[in-house]
Parts: C-alpha cells; sequence; structure tokens
C-alpha cells in the first residue's frame, strides 16, 4: 500500500518533471497523509502549435478518491490506494481508469514493516538515483448536492519488488518518464493498452531508510522526520520474569511464632 508521501523538490523541479508549465510556489511536504491536496498531472487540452510542452495540466485533488455516484462519502472507506490488478472492474474505479489516469510526483513514500510484539518500523523509500518519482494514479471529480465540486485522487498499487518484500508485499506503481505520455493518453488508449506498466519497480530502484517513529504522527512534518536511525531489532522484546516468591512449609515451630 501507499499511506505517505513526501514532495521536496521545488516547483520548478517538479514541473519539469512532469512537463508542465509553472508551477505555483508550494513549501517542502515532509508528511502527506491521505485527504490532504496531492498535486496531479493528467492530460490536458491541446497545446497552440509550436509549444516544446506536453498536452498535459496540474492540479491540487484531495488523496483520497470519491467515486462521482457517491451520495454520501461518509458512507464510504477512504480509498487512498486502489489495487491495480482489479481497478479497471472495481465499480469504484473502472470509469477513471478509463478516463482520468494520472501522474503524481513525488519525493518518494513512507512504509512500515511489522514486527513481533505489534511494534512497526516505518522506512522511507525514496529513489535510489535521486529526484523525483511518477506514482500511476486515478483522478475523479466528486459534486456535492450543492453544486460545488472536489478533485478527487487515488494512487494504484502492485506487488512489491522483491527487495521490499521484507518491508510490505504492496507497494505504489511507478510509471517512468518514457511511459508519462503512454500512461496519460485516455483518449486512445484502453486500460488494457497500459496494463503492463503497472508492474512493480526495478529491484534497488528504491533506497529503504529506517526512520524514526516521528512519521507516524501527521503533526510532525519536519525535514528530521527522514533522518537515519537504527532499526529496531526483528526480535520482540523479552518480558521481564516476575521474581518468584518461595512458599515456606508451615510447621508447628512457625505457627506459633505467629503469636
Amino acid at each position: 500500500m501507499c499511506g505517505r508521501i513526501a514532495v521536496i523538490a521545488s516547483p520548478e523541479e517538479t514541473a519539469a518533471f512532469v512537463g508542465v508549465g509553472d508551477l505555483e510556489s508550494f513549501p517542502p511536504r515532509y508528511n502527506v497523509a491521505p485527504t490532504q491536496p496531492i498535486l496531479v498531472v493528467m492530460a490536458g487540452p491541446q497545446r497552440p502549435p509550436g509549444s516544446n510542452l506536453p498536452d498535459r495540466m496540474a492540479m491540487l485533488a484531495r488523496w483520497g478518491l470519491i467515486p462521482a455516484w457517491t451520495k454520501n462519502p461518509g458512507d464510504m472507506p477512504l480509498l487512498f490506494n486502489a489495487r491495480s490488478e482489479s481497478a479497471i472492474d472495481k465499480a469504484s474505479f473502472k470509469t477513471a481508469m478509463r478516463h482520468r489516469r494520472a501522474l503524481i510526483p513525488v519525493s518518494g513514500f513512507y512504509e512500515w514493516k511489522k514486527l513481533p510484539g505489534n511494534r512497526r518500523q516505518p522506512y522511507w523509500l525514496r529513489p535510489r538515483k535521486g529526484g523525483l518519482v511518477a506514482l500511476a494514479g486515478l483522478m475523479e471529480t466528486w459534486s456535492e448536492p450543492g453544486g460545488s465540486e472536489i478533485d478527487t485522487a487515488a494512487i494504484l498499487t502492485t506487488g512489491a519488488s522483491a527487495d521490499i518484500l521484507h518491508i510490505h508485499d504492496r507497494m505504489p506503481v511507478v510509471i517512468q518518464p518514457e511511459d508519462f505520455a503512454r500512461w496519460l493518453d485516455c483518449r486512445t488508449r484502453e486500460p488494457r493498452d497500459v496494463a503492463e506498466l503497472m508492474r512493480p519497480a526495478q529491484p534497488d530502484f528504491f533506497e529503504q531508510i529506517p526512520v524514526s517513529e516521528m512519521v507516524n504522527k501527521v503533526a510532525n512534518v519536519g525535514p528530521e522526520i527522514q533522518d537515519r536511525v537504527e532499526p529496531l531489532p526483528e526480535a520482540a522484546p523479552e518480558k521481564a520474569a516476575k521474581p518468584k516468591v518461595e512458599k515456606r512449609k508451615s510447621s508447628d515451630d512457625d505457627q506459633m511464632k505467629l503469636f
């Protein structure tokens, strides 16, 4: 799965990476959680002749997709991830999968490894070569009963690559730059035409950095949450043994001493 991301590149770097025009200024975001706004890139209207930029547009969307047919979002689970293997058949995702595929540029994501004793070790996973990575996303616009609209998005996931399996069995789908246009082309390419792009990243693509439990709290948003720490031990901590109280056998003499 993918439940936390970070975007710490500059707006200029982000715009150049995904091939859009100027982006509004935004600060580094080290701990982005579902329901918060994320940057989403989609195919846009055709640009005028002579433009060097692809036909793409960027927007902010709520991280947590709300299907267009939803009457009350409160009755729906928070759909911040979508399984790539079944998205085309799921009622919540199939329309977006066909018509509104997106790219979500990030600097990396966080994942938690389950350990014995109900413990979890968080990891910061970032491209080993540095820079940004584009996650496969889906976008849907939900209309409130009052008429206002909310743009919402989900991140597609797939089975984890071999090197990440020790942390979690799922990971976000990564779209490589050479496949951006193909993934975003919902006019001429159906989901089956891009199904092969929804695969795990190559082993060793992500660097795995154990970080502290500070990232668990959404309120912690500083760069220190990405500092490397010594990972928690794999074995569960042993419980301290209770001291044994030796019981003495009673005797006539002992009974007499009580008085």
